[in-house]
């Protein structure tokens, strides 16, 4: 787990390797072990490091390899790299490190840009080509690690965050309207390859992007689930199809030279990896489970559940209560955590429970994406039996924020469209093949887009913020395979996510199981008032908001006068979703 970092030129010109510093230094929170640049010509590379896997220098990158003519930064865990390696050295190739970023590297060099079809885990890395000049990007099959690109003037650069690319300068950061459309409409998810900036893209997931030299470039999709049924099994093989493809994923993200731990919310799912680890006879396990003080009448934890699983499992458990008074400067340090603006209350949860596991552990499991892949929400039942000539429209009712024609209400005319992207998005991933029935579109679309660019973005961003790895077992593209082939049915049992929980049943304590659903409360923001609210109202009202355009000023005064009255249609306080969008924006300096 890592930054990496680099620039290609275009133009005939040496790239700069102080360029590509400044880039890096401005990762030195997602990897503070370590830093590295490498420069050849037209190609420029650079690496933060965090340690987990060969604690040596052997490890360090950017890695070269002038034998095989490449070099490569890589970000993430390849969890099958000593197998892998095994292959490859009965292929005739020698490693110099024990290091699963080495084993990318002679992976490239035998496979070609299709060593990521043989890669099981998270990863975004670039490689180098010495003798042809190319350069060839990839990303993970479910986005689990970022990587963002800037091009113009004859020249690429790509990092792993977004605001260390604006350290180069040169990025246009002009608002890009059809992402902004996205924001204020599809749940604040901007789809791959926007970004908020229209100077900035990000490579979509499952994704091989080859440069060359002369700037010319090719996308290859490796992989997209297929929802298809598999009408062999039964219930009781899902059961157990389920549940040994959980504790393979699992098993496979224990892999690390540094100790394991979970992030332990006291919900089903990553109660059920703090089970599997058990079994897995890891002793000593250290989990964690944060809880915030209750506001507006909301309840700011779940310890009552956290508590029975830390003590079925003996786990060795940690209690984070936040003091109500690093609550206010945790809200400006996470947005500057943010690769782009998340509107998840869930940010600031996530910030202040890495910021104190990460005095502990340098690696932890999460439960993020077992909603998404198992039909956990509860928008999910009214689309099973909706025709598909009805999907779009039902799928918007349930999910998105508010309909296209309502921001007209909201935004300033200059930023108004006279056509619904967010729409034509969906309309146009229902269409694709592979998923024939509402609910499966919709699960395809929630796992492979809304996934990566909410609940993963948001652990991968404040995890990273302190250094901290996180590993996320239900988005084992092979469970996510699995999942994909399970009757709709199975899933949506139960309340949702009912083929978990009934394998769940005699792994985990029952009163986990049968447990109303819960989310990681944040009741401070989700309920503004005080000195909250005067943070908002600073950010909308300042004099570069105003002087931005983006809001009307009768809505924002509404929104001002009744704060916590007008919400989304998934909950999420419409104030703040402006607020934290300004904030984010003046946090850059734009």
């Amino acid at each position: 787990m890592c930054g990496i970092a680099g620039e290609m030129r275009f133009d005939g010109g040496p790239a700069d390797p102080a360029v590509v510093a400044r880039i890096v230094k401005a990762m030195e929170r997602r990897g503070p072990d370590g830093t590295g640049v490498h420069a050849a010509g037209p190609i420029a590379l650079g690496h933060r490091r965090l340690k987990i896997i060969d604690l040596s220098e052997r490890g360090a990158q950017p890695m070269v390899d002038s034998a095989l003519g490449l070099a490569v930064v890589f970000n993430g865990c390849i969890y099958n790299y000593k197998d892998l390696r095994r292959e490859l050295e009965a292929a005739g190739y020698t490693f110099f490190s024990d290091s699963d970023t080495e084993t990318v590297l002679k992976a490239y060099a035998h496979w070609g840009p299709g060593c990521v079809e043989h890669f099981l885990g998270m990863f975004a890395f670039a490689v180098a080509e010495r003798d042809s000049g190319r350069l060839v990007l990839a990303r993970d099959r479910l986005g689990i690690k970022p990587l963002y690109l800037t091009e113009g003037a004859g020249v690429l650069r790509f990092a792993s965050s977004l605001p260390a690319l604006l350290e180069a300068g040169g990025v246009d950061t002009s608002l890009d309207p059809v992402a902004l459309h996205h924001y204020m409409t599809f749940h604040s998810v901007v789809p791959a390859p926007r970004t908020i900036l229209a100077g900035v893209a990000k490579l979509p997931p499952a994704t091989v992007r080859t440069y060359e030299p002369d700037g010319r470039h090719s996308d290859h999709v490796y992989w997209r689930p297929v929802h298809e049924r598999r009408p062999e099994l039964g219930v009781t093989d899902w059961k157990e199809a389920v549940l040994d493809g959980l504790r393979t994923a699992v098993r496979r993200r224990m892999v690390a030279d540094v100790p394991v731990g979970v992030l332990l919310s006291g919900g089903l799912d990553s109660s059920l990896i703090v089970a599997l680890l058990a079994q897995e006879g890891q002793t000593g396990l250290k989990t964690f489970s944060v809880g915030f003080h209750a506001a507006g009448g909301e309840k700011g934890d779940e310890f009552e559940f956290s508590d029975i699983v830390a003590k079925e499992f003996a786990t060795d458990h940690q209690q984070i209560l936040v003091d109500p008074a690093r609550m206010l400067p945790a809200v400006d340090e996470t947005i500057t955590a943010m690769a782009e603006p998340m509107v998840s209350h869930d940010c600031v949860a996530f910030y202040l429970l890495s910021e104190q596991v990460s005095k502990s552990v340098t690696v932890v499991q999460s439960g993020q994406g077992a909603d998404e892949v198992f039909a956990g929400y509860d928008w999910y039942p009214p689309l099973r039996d909706t025709p598909r000539d009805q999907a779009v429209q039902a799928y918007q009712a349930v999910f998105t924020d508010r309909p296209h024609g309502e921001l007209a209400d909201i935004l300033e005319p200059e930023w108004l469209l006279d056509h619904d992207p967010s729409r034509e998005f969906i309309a146009e991933h229902f269409g694709m093949p592979g998923a024939d029935g509402t609910l499966d579109a919709a699960l395809r679309l929630d796992s492979t887009i809304m996934l990566v660019d909410d609940p993963v973005k948001r652990v991968d961003n404040m995890t990273m913020a302190w250094g901290l790895e996180a590993r996320v077992p239900f988005l084992d593209h092979e469970l996510v395979e699995l999942a994909a082939a399970c009757p709709p049915e199975l899933k949506l049992a139960l309340g949702g996510k009912g083929i978990l929980k009934e394998a769940a049943r005699g792994v985990v304590p029952d009163e986990v199981i049968d447990r109303p659903k819960g989310y990681f409360p944040v009741p401070a923001i989700r309920h503004l008032e005080g000195p909250f609210l005067e943070r908002v109202r600073d950010a909308v009202t300042d004099p570069v908001a105003k002087a931005r355009g983006l809001v009307r000023g009768d809505w924002l005064d509404r929104m001002l006068a009744d704060p916590n009255t007008r919400r989304t249609n998934l909950g999420s306080n419409a104030l703040w979703q402006v607020a934290l969008l300004e904030m984010w924006l003046q946090e850059r300096g734009i």
